[in-house]
């Protein structure tokens, strides 16, 4: 995490009211996590800090692209990245950050690392399903699209036969009836 120096934030020497923090973040970034999965990234990290006597309000917002394989043809492309964390930072005996949107620094704290949360940000915005939006759009061609097309399931066949094991079952309780 010495990569990350950077996103060292020492509030201590910070007077009270609004300050502004911008980042850039790329690959290497993702590489201090140990997070391989985007092949390229670019995105503009900024931070709007204020302080305040007894707490900090954060608010980070992403803006950018990484580039990453569609879920369906495995072709790279850009997603855009658009995203917004608010985040409250508070004082007490020990750090704490269980609630999401409250983190607990330790009174004897200085400086806290804001890379954790950027980070975190950052891989929650990209959607579960990656899609390329030529894919949505229709204009892709690939091999892996061509292929899912002609696998495709065209019409639903319906069987009317049924087991005849099940049907000498049915019958016993049919003969018993009458």
């Amino acid at each position: 995490m010495k990569d990350l120096k950077q996103f060292n934030i020492q509030f201590v020497g910070l007077k009270e009211g609004k300050h502004k923090f911008d980042y850039s973040v790329d690959n290497k970034f993702f590489e201090a996590f140990n997070y391989d999965d985007f092949t390229s990234s670019s995105i503009k990290v900024s931070l709007d800090f204020v302080k305040k006597s007894t707490l900090f309000e954060l608010n980070f917002l992403t803006e950018g692209t990484v580039e990453v394989p569609c879920d369906v043809t495995n072709e790279l492309y850009n997603q855009e990245i658009d995203s917004e964390l608010p985040l409250v930072v508070k004082f007490g005996p020990e750090y704490n950050d269980d609630n999401e949107e409250i983190l607990i620094l330790p009174h004897e704290a200085y400086e806290f690392n804001v890379a954790q949360f950027i980070y975190e940000m950052i891989v929650l915005a990209v959607p579960n399903k990656r899609v390329h939006p030529k894919v949505i759009d229709g204009t892709m061609e690939s091999e892996a699209l061509d292929k899912l097309k002609e696998l495709e399931i065209k019409e639903e066949k319906t069987v009317e036969t049924t087991d005849p094991r099940w049907d000498k079952l049915k019958n016993l309780i049919t003969e018993k009836k009458t």
